[in-house]
């Protein structure tokens, strides 16, 4: 608005002085509180699982083999399974189960029934089109649907507090599914969608053993992780910690200081190499947030341990309950 011709009052000197002091600390806080937004990928400083509790969903599938066993007298294999259900573990959204029109109600149910417990739900979305080219985890939405079911996610979960792994493998079977720029796209507004809703969202970076982290940081870029918190590694893998953390501080390198979080669930053995299903493996760290000043925030169960990886190694199909992997898992942890 133009000022010209106002008259204004003339301040005296020490006045003056003491205006111009407080303008000047007014504008550097300004400038200081944007960077630190702008730092954290578009969320305030402050690791977001510090002082959180996760929801452990009681109606998971390790819950419901847990009850399943009991109910038969397995007592042993009961308690194994309900060590494993006992543990927050991220809460998995895919058309097939939750499609649109049903998603939403779904998963507002899942944060009134957290937020009875003071607690916070873990969820990962998983429906991009074409998703996992066509290998054991196959399907997701038509391009014009994808949006749709995350607008919806977003509403349902809007200032909730919840918390978002994105896309598990989106962006690193990008090249081979041969579709990098809709990828692309398609990830982006699903961040900005979720993120407007006010929620914490990694995007998935595949792993240590997929590709070298300069290319994922790329594509980690041209996805908008500055309008994420940053990214997720490990996911639904078996690397051991130490390989990802140092996969991961060089991605966030690379992605002006983004923040990310470790899949644990089953990495306590290390990796053979194999995905699907590999013998030996045992359950790994539970989650817990990471000291302040570390890039990471946290050692997730994101992929639930005892689902399968895929119709390999015996196994049933991908994301169904599988009893003798589970007790694997939680033998070898202990062992």
């Amino acid at each position: 608005m133009s000022t010209r011709g106002v008259t204004r009052p003339v301040l005296p000197r020490i006045g003056l002085i003491v205006a111009v002091v407080a303008i000047l600390a007014v504008l550097v806080g300004m400038v200081a509180g944007v960077g630190a937004i702008l730092s954290q990928g578009g969320v305030a400083a402050g690791n977001p699982f510090a002082g959180t509790s996760l929801y452990a969903d009681p109606a998971s599938k390790a819950a419901t083999a847990a009850d399943t066993a009991e109910k038969a007298g397995d007592a042993d294999d009961a308690a194994v399974f309900r060590r494993i259900a006992d543990v927050p573990t991220a809460i998995w959204l895919t058309p097939e189960k939750q499609p649109i029109g049903e998603v939403g109600g779904y998963v507002a149910d899942l944060v009134t029934a957290a937020a009875k417990l003071g607690q916070v739900p873990l969820f990962t979305v998983y429906g991009i089109p074409n998703r996992d080219c066509g290998n054991f985890s196959s399907g997701g939405l038509t391009v014009e649907q994808y949006p749709v079911w995350i607008d919806e996610i977003a509403t349902a979960l809007d200032e909730s507090g919840s918390i978002v792994i994105l896309e598990p493998d989106a962006l690193a079977l990008a090249d081979e599914c041969d579709n990098v720029e809709e990828r692309l796209g398609e990830v982006g507004d699903a961040v900005d969608a979720l993120a407007g809703a006010g929620l914490t969202v990694y995007i998935d970076a595949g792993h240590s053993n997929w590709g070298p982290p300069a290319e994922m940081a790329e594509l980690l870029n041209r996805a908008g992780i500055e309008r994420a918190r940053g990214f997720a590694t490990n996911v639904s893998n078996y690397n051991n910690t130490d390989r990802e953390q140092y996969y991961a501080n060089t991605i966030s390198g690379l992605t002006n200081g983004a923040h990310y979080v470790i899949d644990t669930g089953r990495n306590g053995n290390g990796s053979t190499g194999e995905w699907c299903n590999p013998a030996g493996r045992a359950l790994g760290a539970e989650p817990s947030a990471s000291p302040s000043g570390s890039a990471q925030d946290a050692n997730l169960w994101i992929k639930p341990p005892g689902e399968s990886d895929g119709e390999c190694n015996g196994g049933p199909a991908a994301g169904e309950w599988w009893n003798e992997s589970a007790l694997e898992l939680a033998a070898d942890a202990a062992g």
